[in-house]
């Protein structure tokens, strides 16, 4: 079977990191490049926390770029740094990262991979704001059609957002870039609070992960420790666990739009799924509403697993 060919846009975040190292894990999924925007903290943190978490699991040979530090038409008014610690990774204090950014901004990646790889091979996954991919559909919309799709985390079409009442975290922070997406005619998958909400790193869930052989396990128990409050959610793990197993997950299939003009509930997401709200309008993603939650984090623990005996041996 082929490998996935994958970018993991990202804005590590405590999630994110496990994310990454679920990507890395994954022997079906060819991780391409890592590439960073602002959100859970600034770009400087964030694309540094990636290389960080990289390292951490011996890959500092994955390339990081740096791509935006703002959403496209709102000033920077809101980051997560409560709920991931001040550093993003729940004050793990991992090391600096050991390398340099790799050349080359993010936006201009992601369409240049695009491009490189045959016409419909390479998956993004973008799992904080959108700000980067929208850029690259605007500068380079031919990139659309070469993608065997985006699976994001995102959104909340049935839940009230965590942010506001209306808005999960990662639309809110850049709305329009969210619209650009979700108009773009990509074959879509979104993972929002409506999916996420349902698998909680429960204390028991968070012990099993933390027995995980070093580095990974002791990792992961201070991060998770430092993230939120109660049981958290791994919410962006949730994107890269449905390119492995799409079985775990029920979606419906729905339009999505995002509210970019009203203050009240700027960055929602409205799903319309019955046919007399759809009224003629197109389907424009699958929407992840199900999770078999102890298959998820099964899947989780035994890749993590595996991840952590290759870097002991």
């Amino acid at each position: 079977m082929a490998r996935r060919h994958l970018i993991l846009d990202c804005d590590p975040g405590v999630d994110d990191a496990l994310a990454i190292l679920l990507a890395l894990a994954s022997p079906e999924l060819a991780l391409e490049a890592v590439t960073c925007v602002a959100g859970n903290v600034d770009l400087d943190r964030t694309s540094a926390n990636a290389r960080r978490v990289l390292d951490l699991a011996g890959r500092g040979d994955v390339p990081v770029h740096a791509g935006c530090a703002r959403p496209l038409m709102r000033r920077v008014g809101v980051d997560a740094a409560w709920v991931h610690g001040d550093d993003g990774l729940g004050g793990i204090a991992l090391p600096p990262p050991a390398g340099p950014l790799a050349d080359g901004h993010a936006v201009d990646i992601i369409i240049e991979t695009a491009r490189r790889l045959p016409a419909g091979t390479l998956t993004l996954c973008p799992i904080g704001p959108l700000t980067n991919i929208a850029l690259a559909i605007v500068k380079a919309p031919d990139i659309v059609e070469r993608l065997a799709g985006i699976v994001l985390m995102g959104g909340a079409a049935f839940n009230p957002g965590n942010v506001t009442p209306a808005a999960e975290f990662n639309i809110y922070v850049d709305p329009h870039a969210a619209h650009i997406v979700f108009e773009a005619g990509a074959p879509l998958v979104m993972h929002g609070l409506d999916v996420t909400h349902k698998a909680p790193a429960t204390a028991a869930r968070r012990q099993t992960l933390g027995a995980l052989p070093a580095p990974i396990g002791p990792a992961l128990i201070r991060m998770l420790g430092g993230y939120g409050t109660g049981d958290p959610f791994v919410h962006d793990a949730c994107a890269v666990a449905w390119l492995l197993a799409p079985e775990l997950f029920e979606t419906v299939e729905a339009r999505v739009e995002v509210e970019c003009a009203s203050p009240l509930n700027l960055g929602q997401t409205v799903a319309r799924v019955k046919p007399r709200h759809l009224d003629g309008a197109s389907v424009n993603a699958k929407v992840a509403i199900g999770i078999d939650d102890d298959g998820f984090f099964a899947l989780l623990t035994e890749r993590l697993a595996r991840l952590a005996a290759g870097i002991a041996s």
